[in-house]
């Protein structure tokens, strides 16, 4: 096994997530990373909105193959039936060990949530939280549940300005899956300001990500009207900022927001009188961030999850 001093291990990996990413490339081993000329989707390279320790290595195709990799990480269907064995030329599970990393809750009908990694040799499926294991059909496939782990922004939370913020990347084609249609209906009730990329034909503004923090945390609460996605990094980070939450009650949201932390529910008349409840009283909100802070660094801060990723790294990898 190759790696780097200290017990860390070689590991190929794409960059698809940047947020998630930023928190995988903390721990201790050498993450190396497709880069091509063109930086598109196969070939990102590093971040260049987020701060990558120097562990981070672009690499390019003709030196993929050469590299000693203890491990790949896969995060899309295509990293594991092609673009693993074009880079690499081995095969991820059979040639070489790999763990597919699912950002996603499944979509579709129930019963044909089958995962694209369900039934693979040497394939390990870690999940993001306990409702998309329960919800994917893994087979025999072996998963395990890691949970997110945010780089801790510090408690900026101010709440000088009465309005709401949500967090959404690609809103209008993402639609129903990420709320945008309920956001109209809350800012009848107060102003909701909307970050994201590609967000500005309705409303939006694509924050650069080295304000986002300051900007989220100047507004008196974290509006998160998503129905139906994994549970966003985006909340996570509002809650380390001290913020209130204000939420939709599916998916994994109901266990990671304490009732202390904000207001949960499905259902809109609770959560419009509760957005205006918290931004009408700023002491309130402030007593329900500092719960939301809490309880993201007891259940999502970064050691537990580099120590969750090193133990399966471990395993898939003696």
């Amino acid at each position: 096994m190759g790696g780097r001093e200290g017990g860390g291990v070689n590991i190929f990996v794409w960059h698809v997530h940047g947020s998630w990413m930023t928190a995988f490339v903390q721990g201790v081993h050498e993450y190396l990373v497709p880069v091509l000329p063109s930086r598109g989707p196969d070939g990102r390279g590093r971040a260049r909105t987020w701060d990558w320790p120097g562990n981070v290595v672009e690499i390019g195709p003709d030196e993929a193959a050469r590299r000693d990799v203890d491990v790949v990480i896969l995060q899309r269907p295509a990293e594991l039936d092609q673009l693993g064995a074009e880079w690499l030329r081995r095969q991820p599970g059979e040639d070489i060990p790999a763990v597919y990393v699912e950002h996603d809750a499944p979509q579709g009908a129930v019963n044909a949530m089958r995962h694209p990694a369900a039934g693979r040799r040497g394939v390990t499926i870690a999940h993001v939280t306990h409702f998309n294991a329960l919800f994917w059909d893994t087979g025999r496939t072996p998963t395990r549940v890691i949970e997110h782990g945010v780089p801790d922004p510090g408690a900026r939370w101010t709440g000088d300005l009465p309005r709401a913020v949500t967090v959404i990347n690609d809103p209008v084609r993402r639609g129903r899956i990420t709320g945008t249609d309920t956001i109209p209906a809350f800012r009848e009730v107060v102003p909701v300001d909307l970050f994201g990329m590609r967000s500005e034909s309705i409303g939006g503004v694509d924050v650069p990500q080295s304000l986002l923090h300051e900007e989220m945390a100047h507004r008196r609460l974290y509006l998160h009207p998503v129905r139906w996605t994994s549970l966003g990094l985006s909340l996570l980070e509002a809650m380390h900022l001290a913020m209130p939450v204000v939420a939709f009650a599916t998916t994994e949201v109901a266990e990671a927001v304490p009732e202390a932390a904000g207001v949960v529910s499905n259902r809109m008349d609770v959560l419009t009188a509760g957005i205006r409840r918290l931004v009408n009283d700023p002491d309130e909100a402030a007593a329900m961030g500092r719960a939301a802070r809490q309880a993201a660094s007891a259940r999502f801060g970064l050691r537990r999850f580099l120590d969750d990723w090193d133990q399966l790294l471990a395993e898939v990898t003696t």
